[in-house]
């Protein structure tokens, strides 16, 4: 093989909560220009797919369109996975059902389950010490079967302007204010709160967690103690970054990306 010659990687983006693939047009145009395949998804009820956020019935549901493109790969291919926010516990259980179709699993801010442990472990552990004060204008809500009803969520424009995107570009802000959609927390769903995450197959992928060191919603010492709970996790830094890690710092994310993805392992 010629060692001068450069590869190409496939990304597969994956959005947090309320958020669609919209919200990766910075670092897919990047991405894209440098060479590489990308491929972002907007989960079920969010972006500019069909029907709507609340009703979607299950977690698997809302993950399927991630879970179906990475059972799609072919055979042989595998794919950089990079996940954003609450994206992290789709990503985590595209990891636990194809590790053998996942070259690395990227987790940039987002929610990162530890093997063994129900996947809303660490929505509750990184939820503590925050009441409703905290967040401001967003709208709460519940929906489903009265007796068992889960929570939904929207970002408000307020918090989302002090919390979320406090150092990202005006016209982003702009952007998300106008995109964002409700969407379920899957508190009582089956597979958010089962035993589905194994070491033996979630456990084994390569996995990088992404520090955004300016978080307000979720600080770094809440990020650093996720990846703590998955030995062998690296850990990179990215300096300047509030949640919204692609539109506040998205040229120096696409580059740690590519770097990751060129460090992948065999």
């Amino acid at each position: 093989m010629d060692s001068g010659k450069k590869q190409r990687h496939h990304f597969v983006l994956i959005h947090g909560v309320c958020h669609g693939a919209w919200c990766w047009y910075r670092v897919a145009t990047a991405l894209e220009a440098a060479g590489h395949r990308v491929t972002a998804l907007d989960m079920a009820g969010c972006g500019a797919s069909h029907g709507r956020g609340e009703e979607v019935a299950s977690f698997e549901e809302y993950s399927r369109p991630l879970l179906d493109a990475v059972a799609a790969l072919p055979g042989g291919e595998k794919a950089v996975l990079v996940a954003h926010s609450f994206g992290g516990q789709s990503l985590a259980l595209a990891m636990e059902r194809y590790p053998e179709k996942v070259a690395v699993a990227v987790f940039a801010t987002a929610t990162m389950p530890a093997a063994g442990k129900p996947m809303t472990y660490a929505f509750k552990q990184i939820s503590q010490g925050k009441g409703p004060d905290f967040f401001m204008d967003c709208t709460l809500g519940t929906t489903g079967d009265p007796q068992n009803p889960d929570k939904t969520f929207l970002f408000g424009p307020k918090y989302m302007a002090r919390r979320v995107y406090q150092l990202s570009p005006p016209e982003d802000l702009t952007l998300g204010i106008a995109m964002v959609r409700p969407s379920r927390r899957f508190l009582n769903d089956e597979t958010m709160n089962g035993d589905v995450l194994t070491a033996e197959r979630y456990g084994a992928v390569r996995r990088v967690y992404v520090v955004a060191e300016d978080d307000e919603w979720k600080p770094a010492e809440t990020q650093r103690l996720m990846a703590s709970w998955n030995p062998g996790t690296e850990v990179r830094g990215l300096q300047g970054a509030d949640h919204m890690p692609m539109f506040s710092k998205p040229r120096e994310l696409s580059e740690l990306l590519m770097e990751i993805a060129k460090d992948k392992q065999s």
